[in-house]
């Protein structure tokens, strides 16, 4: 099962303290069917995105006052464009530089001067990816579902408005939510999630679904409504951590290719588990075992 995005118009924002210095970029941005707006520095382009929000941000790292790693960080700070991907452009190569970019919370860099081939399959790349993982996760939400990513450090990520919602009456910050989900992802007797009790007599179930990126960790969230405590079905629950992963990504419309790359594992490996699966399901498609996938996270029967 292929998940298919619509064509649509994509915009980029590009920030550089010297935009006239990057006309070749933009008229090929343009040819490659990019609305581009420009920023020339950070405050201009705060205020921009509280107008439109771009698909992807090409940042220049060394801009006076704010430099680009602050604006990116101010980004990421705001939920309605945390998840519109950075790719910072840079002189800086050095080792420092570059963890810096994606300490900021940027998905990648390309090296000044700029090749247009290199920022085109880039851009395509992370805009793409980033419009998949909105849906997905807006998806979510609006299936009464929410959904955390945790980043390599332990940190929140990102949250879907409803997950933020409910860890918020639970644990009142988004730093005591994130200890507590450390603590969950990081012990293997908690590999099949817990359930927290909200104050008003619902469930909230959460579940790690293991990696969602490089360094990131997913976890999923459902609520259950007060005496709706749906024992596990036997199926899923034979089910080891890894098919469970694999299955996981199956039910987001990942590839085996796909899933290998995520997972660290060649395709052969990814069919092998996933044989498994539909042997431990009793399903004979992918289409089938993300039905079953998706029901059982579903907190209404």
């Amino acid at each position: 099962m292929t998940v298919e995005i619509p064509e649509v118009e994509r915009v980029v924002l590009l920030v550089d303290d010297m935009p006239s210095s990057l006309d070749f970029l933009v008229q090929a941005l343009d040819q490659a069917g990019y609305t581009v707006l420009v920023a020339s520095g950070g405050e201009s382009a705060l205020r921009l995105l509280d107008l439109s929000v771009p698909d992807a941000i090409l940042m220049d790292a060394v801009m006076p006052g704010m430099d680009g790693f602050e604006v990116c960080r101010r980004i990421k700070a705001v939920d309605a464009y945390a998840h519109v991907p950075v790719i910072f452009m840079t002189g800086l190569a050095e080792t420092e530089d570059v963890l810096a970019g994606f300490a900021a919370g940027g998905v990648d860099y390309v090296v000044k001067p700029v090749r247009i081939p290199e920022v085109l399959a880039r851009l395509a790349t992370h805009a793409r990816n980033a419009r998949l993982a909105r849906l997905s996760r807006e998806a979510l939400d609006i299936g009464g579902h929410g959904v955390v990513l945790l980043d390599g450090l332990g940190r929140i990520a990102w949250q879907s408005p409803q997950a933020e919602g409910w860890l918020t009456v639970l644990f009142g910050s988004a730093e005591a939510a994130a200890e507590w989900l450390r603590g969950l992802i990081a012990d293997p007797a908690r590999d099949s999630g817990e359930t927290r009790v909200m104050p008003d007599g619902r469930s909230l179930q959460l579940r790690p679904l293991g990696p969602a990126g490089i360094g990131e960790t997913m976890i999923f969230l459902s609520l259950r409504q007060p005496g709706n405590v749906q024992p596990a079905r036997p199926a899923l629950s034979t089910l080891t951590r890894r098919e469970t992963e694999v299955l996981s990504w199956i039910a987001k419309g990942k590839t085996n290719r796909d899933i290998g790359d995520i997972l660290g594992m060649s395709p052969r490996t990814v069919n092998k588990h996933l044989e498994h699966v539909f042997e431990k399901l009793g399903v004979e498609t992918r289409a089938a075992a993300a039905a079953l996938a998706i029901r059982e996270f579903d907190p209404e029967p």
